[in-house]
């Protein structure tokens, strides 16, 4: 009996890492993950001791945090880890952009839960500590801001050749959207965390009760106006909807006023990093030309890092036409 033939064996193709991640961004989420966690708790045990709606829907939003900075710090730590992976054709940069866009269906949850719970309390009032709430809504401010200052994308998480070259870009295009979704999530815990204070005061020194599920109602439609935008942006990366980025027109005016003449006849272009993207381009031309010498002329743009050219004569008969 003759043994079966021994498939080929294949070879993993060599990593290709476009984008260099974030330390310092992961360094600092990690301290926001601390920091959050210890005041969701916090918040949370004296939402339900004092009676504050705005205080516990402070808790509640701040334990969603608490999850989507982990999901973000482990986003980082997932794409560090299979950056050499030859599995990953076009690096691991998306696991970030995952991570973000999973943040931001976070953020949905909690606004449909703050909203839930804020209508509740409308119709069904308790009475409420304010003191103790206050104190402990100022702190989670506090909190929330210094974990704001430790994620806020700075001009040096860009690479340099946005500042020198390509101001005109549009700087959505270069955002840390995993960094972005962590910094939201603490910016709209610090909003809460304001509308709750200025509801416990109001309802402290005016009587006003009614305030506190009031600003919760107001919280849930902020977080979700900033979920939205969130959702947006992550989901255009992750279904590579980049064609009308800036440095499309840029390919398309290299080729056309180049000294061949050559027309575009397919044209694909998505983002592999953080200001990066790979170009597939497939071009007619009317006399025979080596693809490497559109691959030179584009390579004058930096964010160009990975370029297939194909090239393709025009039948004779046509181009005599």
């Amino acid at each position: 009996m003759r043994p079966a033939p021994r498939s080929p064996s294949l070879t993993m193709p060599p990593p290709h890492v476009f984008d260099q991640g974030n330390p310092a961004a992961e360094r600092n989420t990690r301290w926001a993950v601390l920091l959050t966690v210890v005041v969701m708790v916090a918040e949370i045990i004296g939402g339900i001791l004092f009676n504050s709606m705005a205080l516990l829907a402070d808790g509640w939003h701040m334990s969603s945090h608490a999850l989507a900075l982990g999901l973000s710090l482990l986003a980082y730590a997932a794409a560090r880890r299979f950056a050499r992976d030859g599995r990953f054709t076009f690096g691991t940069w998306k696991i970030e952009v995952l991570g973000g866009y999973t943040s931001a269906l976070c953020l949905v949850a909690v606004a449909g839960l703050m909203l839930y719970h804020s209508v509740q309390r409308l119709f069904s009032p308790v009475p409420i500590h304010y003191d103790q709430a206050i104190l402990l809504a100022a702190l989670g401010l506090v909190v929330n801001l210094v974990c704001a200052f430790l994620l806020r994308d700075s001009p040096d998480h860009h690479h340099g050749h946005e500042q020198r070259d390509h101001e005109h870009h549009d700087h959505d295009h270069h955002q840390d959207l995993n960094l972005r979704s962590a910094y939201l999530h603490v910016l709209t815990d610090a909003a809460t965390s304001v509308l709750a204070i200025v509801a416990l005061t109001g309802g402290k020194f005016w009587g006003a009760d009614w305030l506190d599920p009031v600003m919760g109602l107001v919280g849930a439609g902020l977080v979700g106006i900033w979920a939205f935008g969130l959702l947006r942006d992550t989901g255009r990366v992750l279904l590579d909807a980049e064609m009308d980025a800036p440095v499309v027109a840029e390919i398309v005016e290299v080729i056309e006023q180049g000294p061949v003449a050559a027309e575009i006849v397919d044209f694909h272009v998505w983002r592999v990093g953080r200001g990066k993207y790979a170009c597939i381009l497939s071009l007619l031309v009317e006399e025979q030309v080596e693809p490497e010498q559109f691959k030179e002329r584009l390579s004058v743009h930096d964010e160009l890092v990975h370029v297939t050219v194909e090239v393709n004569q025009r039948p004779q008969l046509e181009a005599g036409a």
